[in-house]
């Protein structure tokens, strides 16, 4: 018998915007896909993107998402001609519905949209955006004191009792 062909692995990166889960209070997620260039494509594929200071802004009337101030680096080896802006806005795809979704939970004050991470799926950059409400300090203390006392707690585990 002749063996079966798994799936192999998937070598591309996943970014992940660390500082959006530090800094706010995520609720609903959306994956979306997004309209690059090539050579925009290709530094997703070498890891070359800054997710950290990224927003999405919802166009009501058009009811489209745009996604603004997040850097894809310039493709080292593309010419000069076929280089795209680091810091363009992107549009992202997803169906209305979803959309108005998203539109009805920012509604409230303090609440944005934000890029969470950006990856590939099936051979396609997708970015997952999520709806965010501001921490305030003390709420960063406490997560911090708990990944701390996590980590402690793993420590513990992992020595050996002699």
């Amino acid at each position: 018998m002749a063996k079966s062909k798994g799936k192999a692995p998937n070598l591309s990166p996943r970014i992940d915007n660390r500082r959006a889960r530090f800094d706010y209070a995520l609720s609903d997620k959306l994956e979306c896909g997004i309209q690059l260039r090539g050579t925009e494509v290709k530094s997703i594929r070498h890891g070359q993107v800054s997710l950290a200071e990224g927003y999405v802004d919802v166009n009501d009337k058009t009811m489209e998402l745009w996604l603004h101030n997040v850097e894809i680096a310039p493709y080292t080896h593309a010419a000069e001609h076929h280089q795209h802006a680091p810091k363009r806005s992107r549009k992202l795809l997803a169906h209305k519905r979803e959309i108005a979704k998203l539109i009805g939970a920012t509604s409230g004050k303090g609440v944005t949209i934000v890029p969470i991470a950006m990856y590939f799926k099936h051979g396609k950059v997708k970015v997952e955006v999520a709806v965010a409400a501001g921490k305030k300090q003390f709420d960063k203390r406490q997560d911090l004191k708990k990944k701390q006392s996590d980590r402690d707690i793993q420590r513990a585990m992992t020595r050996k009792v002699i």
